[in-house]
């Protein structure tokens, strides 16, 4: 039987035998907890029908996990001196690629076109690297591609902010952007003590199953986002305030604002994280008849 990376006695051995050192630059923080590893995979339905898209494989300790589950597995790893180490641990599995690239510089549906046209599925599993999960999740989704859902392991709170109801201090543009898009739940916390340096958070699983549809209608998606990031920008003034002073011209266009409130029926002294996802939908759509 092949023994598990993910143990603190094979990892050890693993980064000895290379001379490993971590990159702080790089949010590197190794897995050591096999049954952490294989909870992941079970929260991602991960079956032989899957192909699976990894980011930041490191040794491949959750690699080899979803290797012995998926149809396929194509990992991007950043960096260059882990290949020769990916190479070593990954070889009894002829189910994995391991593509040398930043993943936010890739061209995803082209792999997903080359890698997973005899798979049923396409799921994201991946450990993120703290400093750009944002930055990966929303490429992911902005890009429209064909994947069924993404299940990641990142810090604690940004996995509270992705999956935060309206009126919580959590909530906020980026809970609105991803449950646009997906449905959204933290499945698992995962504590600081099963990492490899120990990194100075704890840590969730978040699972975000794609919707066939964006959870609300709206007629310019792009100016939708605008006024969610607007109506956060700062957090303690009110709505109004905000989207007078975030809107191009918006002083100019205070009482078009604040009628076109009145219409869609928002007061104007709420605050951005009290309004729900349809009722900025329904605000987005009045006020691009008003400032475009």
């Amino acid at each position: 039987m092949i023994k598990d990376i993910a143990t603190p006695v094979r990892t050890k051995a693993i980064l000895e035998k290379y001379g490993f050192s971590f990159k702080k630059s790089l949010g590197q923080n190794f897995l050591i907890e096999p049954n952490v590893l294989s909870r992941i995979v079970d929260h991602a339905n991960v079956t032989e029908k899957t192909g699976v898209i990894e980011i930041g494989p490191g040794i491949g300790a959750l690699t080899e996990q979803l290797a012995r589950r998926a149809k396929k597995v194509v990992a991007f790893e950043i960096d260059k001196r882990l290949l020769p180490i990916l190479n070593e641990t990954l070889s009894p599995y002829e189910n994995i690629t391991v593509i040398h690239q930043d993943v936010l510089e890739a061209d995803l549906k082209k792999a997903i076109e080359e890698n997973f046209s005899d798979c049923e599925e396409i799921m994201v599993v991946a450990n993120l690297p703290y400093y750009v999960t944002t930055p990966i999740i929303m490429k992911l989704l902005e890009d429209k591609l064909p994947l069924k859902g993404i299940v990641v392991m990142l810090q604690k709170e940004v996995a509270d902010r992705i999956s935060a109801a309206p009126s919580t201090k959590e909530y906020g543009s980026l809970s609105i952007a991803v449950q646009y898009y997906t449905e959204a739940k933290t499945v698992m916390t995962v504590p600081k003590t099963v990492f490899v340096p120990q990194p100075n958070v704890d840590s969730a699983i978040i699972r975000l199953l794609v919707r066939d549809k964006p959870t609300v209608e709206v007629e310019d998606e792009d100016f939708f986002f605008k006024i969610v990031r607007a109506s956060f920008a700062q957090r303690r003034k009110t709505l109004l305030n905000n989207l007078v002073h975030f809107i191009p011209n918006g002083k100019e266009l205070k009482a078009k604002i604040e009628e076109t409130l009145e219409h869609v029926e928002v007061d104007g002294k709420r605050r951005g994280e009290s309004l729900s996802i349809e009722e900025f939908a329904k605000l987005s759509d009045a006020l691009a008849k008003v400032v475009k």
